[in-house]
């Protein structure tokens, strides 16, 4: 079909773009914005046509303009499928700025981002901060594709405004002939999840820690997976609660989380799980049928027998369970100490649980009972010198915490970290993996976990100090988490 002169058909007509500082928060832009009606808007660059005015922009600054390039300003960014381009759009349409933004090597994303060719309409540099809501929203939308680092490199003289907006100065560079400043937007997404998953808990257990021998896991398993119980003779147990919430929402899955997660906290400390008790809450008897059939499955699945609990109906849904176990020399998650090598090992099988995508990883339910069995005696057969199952605060996190045990700090080579194909960087160095260790080892005796069907690799090391740095392939070093997870000390 052509149109009557000649030309191609119209397009069919798509729905408005929707305003990416709208959909990704940006409050700083959106409240100035209250009081007039609003003189750009921010959207991806989906069509030929945006992206095409964009580089008309590029090309009209930085060559014509201020002559930063000779013929033209495209590089290998532009032909990286994975390259993404926002613009800014006054009421009629037309481009008045844009950014360019994307995975900073042509290699796996590994959750290292870059921003550049930031870029706006001579007759519009003094319209409402068009230059600041991009860079804004260029944030936003990194952090939302699981960036946990942004750089980019300014031009000298927009250094002022990236520090109006947070950015930090790392070093000057040069580009074109031309002075500029490589920056860095710090991503706080690790150290937010930490801050409010494991920040509360050193200052809220003090009330316990003059307690009898024993408490908190006695010397040596502080703050552990699990404890070893007094007199018990290699009996280990653990508790966890699942998230009322997802008790709530999901029972199966909760239900089969409950025995997972437990499991998981003995396997870590190198114990062979012997029963499990559950108290089980529930608003009414379907309710309470679904958490423990899905704690039912997962028992089965495990071949591990629920040995009694307690239930309650007519109240909110809510779950716990206590797992016992063995181990005639339990492994402890504060073992390690400055130099060992760092190792993660998980079931990268799978994919994200419906409904939580981002945060919580499903392989276990697709195991059989010899593959599940097999990753929960690996911490057991290889005996090293700490372990620590990932919990909530994800696989970062918990490292933070078990350098936290031993009195150490982690670095975390993030190119290393084993991770499946369908979950970014900064998902899955913050969700919940399902089966995931943490081993610490020294460099002679580190060695591959025998744990069936996860993968093991060596991936960072620790070093005197707290916290967690992240370490890139450029040899840069962030910092993810700044101090001590817990404040509960070492072990």
């Amino acid at each position: 079909m052509t149109t009557l002169d000649g030309g191609p058909p119209p397009l069919p007509k798509a729905a408005p773009p929707q305003d990416i500082l709208a959909l990704l928060g940006d409050h700083s832009t959106l409240t100035a914005r209250r009081s007039a009606p609003p003189a750009f808007h921010v959207e991806e660059a989906a069509d030929p046509a945006a992206l095409g005015a964009y580089r008309r922009l590029r090309h009209d600054v930085f060559v014509t303009e201020q002559g930063l390039f000779d013929r033209h300003d495209r590089d290998e960014h532009d032909d990286d499928p994975r390259t993404l381009s926002l613009v800014a759009r006054d009421p009629s349409g037309a481009v008045l700025g844009g950014v360019r933004l994307g995975p900073a090597h042509g290699g796996a994303d590994i959750g290292w981002w870059a921003g550049g060719r930031l870029a706006v309409h001579p007759g519009a540099r003094h319209r409402g901060g068009i230059g600041a809501a991009l860079v804004r929203a260029a944030c936003a939308r990194a952090e939302a594709a699981g960036a946990l680092r942004f750089d980019a490199t300014v031009q000298a003289a927009n250094e002022t405004l990236f520090t109006r907006l947070g950015w930090r100065s790392v070093r000057p560079v040069t580009v074109a002939g031309r002075p500029h400043v490589l920056m860095r937007h710090p991503v706080g997404r690790v150290q937010a999840l930490v801050t409010a998953a494991k920040g509360p808990l050193g200052d809220l257990l003090s009330a316990l820690a003059d307690g009898p021998p024993g408490t908190l896991g006695g010397p040596g398993y502080v703050g552990d997976d699990g404890a070893p119980v007094p007199g018990g003779g290699g009996l280990v147990a653990a508790c966890d609660a699942i998230l009322p919430a997802l008790a709530e929402r999901d029972p199966d899955w909760a239900g089969w989380c409950s025995v997972l997660v437990n499991l998981n906290d003995l396997a870590a400390m190198g114990a062979r799980p012997a029963g499990l008790l559950d108290a089980v809450a529930a608003p009414d008897l379907p309710h309470a049928r679904r958490l423990l059939g899905g704690l039912a499955r997962a028992a089965a699945a495990y071949g591990v027998p629920v040995l009694g609990g307690h239930t309650q109906l007519g109240v909110p849904a809510a779950l716990s369970v206590t797992a016992l176990g063995r181990a005639a020399r339990p492994v402890p998650g504060g073992g390690g100490r400055p130099g060992h090598r760092v190792r993660l090992t998980a079931d990268l099988g799978g994919g994200w649980r419906p409904g939580y995508h981002g945060r919580q990883w499903d392989s276990t339910t697709r195991r059989t009972t010899a593959e599940l069995t097999a990753m929960l005696g690996a911490v057991a057969a290889a005996a090293p010198a700490a372990a620590k199952d990932v919990s909530m605060a994800g696989v970062v996190g918990t490292l933070g915490m078990l350098a936290e045990a031993g009195g150490c700090r982690a670095v975390l080579d993030v190119a290393n970290v084993p991770r499946p194909p369908a979950a970014t960087a900064g998902d899955w160095l913050t969700c919940f993996p399902g089966y995931a260790m943490l081993t610490t080892e020294t460099p002679e005796r580190s060695r591959a976990l025998p744990a069936g069907p996860a993968t093991s690799a060596e991936c960072g090391e620790l070093t005197s100090g707290e916290g967690v740095g992240l370490r890139w392939p450029d040899g840069e070093i962030t910092e993810a988490v700044t101090a001590a997870v817990t404040g509960m000390g070492t072990a």
